[in-house]
């Protein structure tokens, strides 16, 4: 399995908070079946001042210390971008940090507010398509405007932008509503990959496989493993 958003870079946001944190979890992301992860600090300008190449050095060496620890785990830089006015000019600077392509266009992963859906969401959208980059929404299953109107959801399909559901809310352990959404997108066919969204080992695991099959029993084996094989090898760039 392929995991495309994971806080596992140790002190870099709130994630792992210590190369021995970051290294047990790269372990029990292995014992689970990970064979690849993408690490995706948060990108939040004024709380979590990273960016594609602050991030880069931090990668570096956690690779070197997967290595140097016999850990087989494939891992890349990316990062969880938050919504804001910032992003423009991150973008014209070349600072945004990319998870890979899919259609010949550079995949972002965009967090929006956990309360809302801000006004203007979808111009941003609109603005990041029309320079060749297309938002995967990160976990918008738990968004609290999308979870009181799922309707707010259409403005991003029909745009085409993509779409990640975090592990434990399809598994239910992110609450009812959350696992609510996360089941109607999964029929609707909007899903493009199940992420765990690790930042510990206690509450946010590195966990996949659990999602995986539950996943499956709503839209069957084939379906589910495209979630969290094929769809993120496609993006990553791996057969």
């Amino acid at each position: 399995m392929i995991d495309l958003h994971c806080h596992i870079l140790p002190g870099i946001d709130d994630g792992a908070s210590s190369l021995e944190e970051a290294l047990s979890l790269a372990r029990i992301a292995v014992a689970d079946g990970i064979t690849h992860m993408v690490f995706t600090p948060h990108v939040h300008p004024g709380r979590y001042d990273n960016n594609a190449q602050t991030i880069q050095p931090v990668f570096e060496q956690f690779q070197q210390a997967l290595v140097d620890n016999d850990i087989p785990l494939v891992v890349m830089p990316a990062g969880e971008v938050r919504l804001s006015v910032e992003v423009l000019a991150m973008f014209a600077s070349g600072q945004l940090p990319f998870l890979g392509e899919w259609d010949e266009k550079k995949v972002m992963l965009l967090e929006l507010p956990h309360s809302h859906v801000p006004p203007g969401t979808d111009n941003l959208v609109k603005w990041l398509l029309d320079r060749g980059v297309l938002p995967m929404i990160a976990h918008p299953e738990r968004n609290k405007g999308f979870i009181a109107d799922e309707r707010k959801l259409a403005p991003f399909v029909e745009m085409g932008c993509l779409f990640q559901l975090t592990a434990m809310s399809v598994t239910a352990d992110f609450g009812q509503k959350a696992h609510e959404l996360a089941l109607r997108m999964l029929e609707n066919q909007w899903v493009t990959v199940l992420a765990s969204d690790a930042h510990n080992a206690n509450y946010r695991p590195p966990i996949l496989s659990k999602a995986l099959e539950a996943a499956a029993e709503v839209i069957g084996v084939e379906e589910a493993r495209r979630l969290v094989w094929e769809n993120p090898a496609r993006i990553i760039g791996i057969n």
